[in-house]
């Protein structure tokens, strides 16, 4: 067993430059200080907006032991709840989705407004007070057509999130596109070797023939960096950024968060087989078709791909130790039609191929890992930077969290 002071002594004599020790990947007790210092306290992408359009439509999610719902009210306004009725605490929601005028708890009926206030409990006595019960809240936040959840008492800020994501993904106009597409797939890995392997293409060229039609490996583009050292990405941020289009790379100041703009390769728009356009109609106020794409991490959960014809949203969802949730959603305009203007194999194919090639490579990976054998090897600083600083990003931010614990358990 790992308390924290074993798993924040591991972090502390870890090796920088280095994949992490054997635990990180495995250990149930690491799982736990990763769920417990990260993904409870961190701001999570939930769903795109576009996913609930309308009043009553919900969608429920699983973050450890926290089951939650996100619905749109009468109001318009997305909200967040936690999924227990606050009767005898029955999971309200059983479905992933779906679109009710009330939420109502099926044990008892208990019923609750689309706001979280309790409308209606059979026979509970004079003395009891409905405004007493009404749903738990969770932070919810729509930042640019993309819906964020934090389960923290009190959540970090959002304000320059906010601002810069209207900059870069306003011109694609997320409340005006719709899903197209969704695939939700199981790795049997653990959730930073999901993480590790979006953040490098060094895999690229021998495992995603599909993407590497449009996708360019080249490290300058898609690395930790600025692409400084990219003429091609450079032309390309410089085009799109007289032309009205954010492309800059933009990083946060704790580097959770990252937006760039690159080109695709040669005469490419899209991911698709021929590199022409998956969609007619073109999103938002994108300028031009070759606008490439807007590339957008989040940690711990999600990274991201806002095209001219299209919106792919990545969610990644930690379900044990060794076993990871992806959900991959495809948005279009919300007025093209299916058969018209798109036609859906070819919208989708090339990354359901690619996630599960990728599937395949982190599931490997993860046996490999599982090996006794298995001692951190070091990460290519050309090739892996964004895994460098991935894992740099996820390690201080473990470390910050166990230290602060000791500090306060001190005091």
């Amino acid at each position: 067993m790992y308390s924290d002071a074993d798993i924040l002594s591991l972090l502390l004599g870890r090796r920088a430059g280095h994949s992490l020790p054997q635990a990180f990947y495995s250990d149930g007790d690491v799982f736990q200080a990763d769920m417990k210092n990260i993904w409870h306290k961190d701001w999570v992408f939930a769903v795109p907006s576009a996913e609930v359009p309308k009043s009553g439509n919900y969608v429920t999610l699983q973050i450890g032991a926290y089951s939650i719902i996100i619905v749109r009210g009468a109001d318009g306004v997305l909200r967040a709840f936690h999924n227990s009725c606050r009767h005898r605490g029955s999971r309200i929601c059983s479905a992933a989705k779906g679109s009710a005028p009330k939420l109502v708890c099926p044990y008892h009926q208990w019923t609750y407004e689309l706001d979280g206030k309790l409308l209606w409990a059979r026979e509970m006595g004079p003395e009891f007070k409905p405004e007493d019960h009404g749903l738990k809240t969770v932070h919810c936040v729509d930042v640019s057509g993309m819906v964020f959840i934090c389960l923290a008492k009190v959540a970090p800020d959002t304000r320059d999130l906010e601002q810069q994501a209207a900059r870069y993904l306003g011109p694609h106009d997320l409340s005006n596109l719709k899903v197209a597409h969704q695939s939700t797939i199981v790795e049997k890995a653990n959730w930073k070797l999901v993480l590790e392997n979006n953040r490098e293409c060094y895999h690229c060229s021998g495992s995603h023939p599909s993407l590497c039609r449009t996708f360019p490996d080249d490290p300058n583009l898609v690395g930790a960096d600025d692409a400084s050292s990219s003429n091609v990405g450079k032309a390309h941020v410089e085009r799109c950024e007289n032309a009205g289009l954010p492309s800059k790379y933009m990083i946060s100041e704790n580097e959770q968060w990252r937006f760039v703009r690159i080109p695709f390769l040669g005469d490419a728009v899209s991911y698709t087989m021929d590199g022409k356009a998956a969609v007619s109609k073109r999103i938002g106020s994108i300028p031009f078709d070759d606008a490439g794409t807007c590339l957008f991490f989040h940690y711990p959960n999600t990274w991201n791909h806002f095209l001219s014809d299209q919106v792919l949203t990545f969610r990644v969802l930690p379900i044990g130790p060794m076993e990871t949730e992806v959900t991959t959603t495809w948005l279009v305009h919300k007025d093209a039609q299916e058969g018209v203007d798109y036609d859906l194999n070819r919208l989708s194919e090339v990354w359901i191929h690619t996630n599960d090639e990728d599937r395949r490579i982190v599931e490997e990976n993860q046996i490999g890992i599982n090996s006794p054998a298995y001692e951190p090897g070091p990460y290519s600083p050309v090739q892996e930077s964004g895994v460098i600083q991935f894992i740099d990003w996820y390690a201080q931010s473990l470390e910050n969290a166990l230290i602060g614990r000791f500090r306060v358990a001190a005091e």
